[in-house]
């Protein structure tokens, strides 16, 4: 499993407003600012991740961008199927048939999938922000003059 810019800033962004939507929108400026994402990028993943459900938007002047939900309640594993696809490590496991003549060493991948799956759907967006608060907290803490 490789995840691309798009699985990578999409968590990103959607990290971003769970840390600060709280407040109402965030525009997608700050968000690609704090982020360092192109905004022309970060454009189309808001939309890819608005019709996979994840973010409202709201226009005008004090608009910009929510999340539909509480980050507790997203998983990782739904945001990175939504901006990815599938995350099968071997195309014969996208389906439920386990002909083996497909896919001779399929069990052990299977299982490998099924695992992963499990722990990415553990993550939620609420997680991750606490560890990025952490994170940014312990920048912070080791940044001296």
């Amino acid at each position: 499993m490789i995840i691309g810019s798009k699985g990578d800033y999409g968590v990103r962004a959607l990290i971003d407003l769970a840390m600060y939507g709280d407040d109402g929108p965030v525009q997608r400026t700050e968000i690609a600012r704090r982020q360092h994402i192109p905004e022309a990028y970060l454009d189309h993943l808001l939309a890819q991740l608005r019709r996979a459900g994840f973010v409202r938007s709201t226009r005008g002047p004090q608009g910009g961008h929510q999340l539909t939900r509480s980050p507790a309640a997203i998983c990782l594993l739904h945001v990175l199927e939504a901006l990815e696809g599938s995350l099968a490590p071997m195309p014969c496991l996208d389906h439920e048939d386990e002909d083996s003549t497909v896919c001779a060493q399929q069990w052990v991948w299977r299982e490998i999938y099924a695992d992963m799956r499990v722990r990415l759907a553990a993550v939620s967006m609420a997680d991750l922000a606490v560890r990025e608060r952490e994170r940014l907290g312990q920048l912070a803490a080791s940044y001296s003059i």
